[in-house]
């Protein structure tokens, strides 16, 4: 069966950093399309990287320059590393896997992705 679990998140203030992972297991997992999405109440759920297997990245405008994806094949693990925080980047931040390739048009749309994690929240204060 097919799992994805996020940890890492918390309460951070503005200008901080946090590192979250999201351990998956059950399937292959360098042959998927693995990202990190985030959702606030109220809103729709939206894209905030994705990465594939040749390593191509995409990122929302938003957190350019500021977050960083990667991932260890080796330990089935995908990473989000978040800098310079701001209150916007609140949210609950999920993971997802879905087929390759990524691609980087409508890369973001979340039918993309057939599995996802529980989320972790990740609050920002000023």
């Amino acid at each position: 069966q097919v799992q994805l679990q996020e940890s890492g998140g918390g309460s951070v203030q503005s200008g901080g950093s946090l590192r979250l992972s999201c351990v998956v297991s059950g399937y292959r997992y360098s042959t998927y399309c693995m990202g990190w999405f985030r959702q606030v109440p109220g809103n729709e759920r939206e894209g905030v990287a994705t990465i594939d297997t040749d390593k191509i990245i995409n990122y929302a405008e938003s957190v350019k320059g500021r977050f960083t994806i990667s991932k260890d094949n080796a330990a089935n693990t995908l990473y989000l590393k978040m800098s310079s925080l701001n209150s916007e980047d609140t949210a609950m931040y999920y993971c997802a896997a879905g087929p390759l390739p990524c691609g980087t048009w409508n890369w973001e749309r979340t039918d993309r992705f057939r599995y996802w994690g529980q989320g972790t929240q990740v609050t920002v204060s000023s």
